[in-house]
């Protein structure tokens, strides 16, 4: 991966009549990782589908590089892969056939072979076959963190990854976040739970419930 910068400059954000965060600025580089905060209703998935060009701040930039998102739009999304705080599964369809859909979508379809082997090591590949409706919230939420192994992308924003998941699977998804870093990537997170990602990459706390 290339050195690469996300930066945003007096980000405002307003919904109704609250403005949840304003003048928010903040920089991130190849290897870093931020970690949002904040009590419910600080903003903290509004942030996150800002920095991901899924919706206009009330005021400031977003730039990739030190251009403007909205300047880029298609660069910066094959650079980015955002995992929201919902499955956002279809539940008729096998966590299989999500997967093919999700990557089309992403316009990088991929292979059965690739799409075992990414359930495979999330642990589901006695579940890669049925309908997502069967599903647990957990087993959910591990198929769609299969795309982090499918998706080249150096900057990963989720929403709650950790989100229903056992002791066991927040410590895999963990070292899959650790190894994403470890190559240059970059990472924005949410969690209930302060993320455990070693010494060697460089994290920073963001609590928006300080910026009101």
């Amino acid at each position: 991966m290339t050195a690469t910068s996300l930066s945003a400059q007096r980000l405002s954000c307003i919904r109704g009549t609250q403005t949840l965060f304003s003048d928010l600025s903040l920089q991130l580089g190849a290897g870093q990782w931020l970690y949002l905060q904040g009590e419910n209703g600080a903003g903290k998935t509004s942030l996150l589908r800002i920095l991901a060009g899924l919706a206009l701040p009330a005021a400031g930039d977003v730039c990739w590089n030190n251009q403007p998102i909205t300047q880029q739009r298609s660069t910066y999304q094959r650079e980015l892969l955002f995992i929201g705080h919902h499955a956002g599964l279809k539940e008729d369809l096998t966590l299989t056939e999500n997967l093919h859909s999700l990557m089309r979508m992403d316009g990088m379809p991929t292979s059965n072979a690739a799409i075992c082997a990414a359930l495979t090591q999330m642990g589901l590949a006695k579940r890669q076959h049925l309908p997502a409706r069967v599903l647990s919230a957990g087993q959910k939420r591990r198929g769609l963190l299969a795309r982090t192994l499918l998706r080249p992308a150096q900057l990963w924003i989720l929403d709650e990854p950790f989100n229903a998941l056992d002791v066991q699977a927040v410590a895999d998804v963990q070292n899959l976040l650790k190894a994403h870093l470890a190559n240059a990537g970059m990472l924005i997170l949410t969690s209930h739970q302060t993320p455990d990602l070693g010494q060697e990459a460089q994290g920073f706390i963001l609590n928006l419930s300080d910026q009101r």
